[in-house]
């Protein structure tokens, strides 16, 4: 599986769907709502190697930080 995202993509960080409150959710909590362009990401591939887990690095637009976001928590830039 591809991911879904590229480098030098605009995307916004959103809260991921359907999940419980985790220390991971509360860490984002910041960023949500604001975007930002990819600048790397990664992946780790499953036991099976059925299915890729991809993790993104966002430089925030706002103040320059980065973070590090799972795919699930991230949405395209639409203007």
């Amino acid at each position: 599986m591809a991911p879904r995202f590229g480098k030098g993509q605009r995307v916004v960080i959103v809260p991921a769907k359907n999940q419980s409150l985790s220390p991971r959710d509360s860490a984002i909590e910041p960023y949500v709502g604001k975007d930002g362009k990819i600048t790397d990401y990664y992946w780790i591939d499953s036991r099976t190697g059925m299915q890729s887990i991809y993790i993104y690095t966002v430089k925030i637009r706002e103040d320059s930080k980065e973070v590090v976001v799972h795919e699930d928590e991230l949405k395209a830039y639409v203007e």
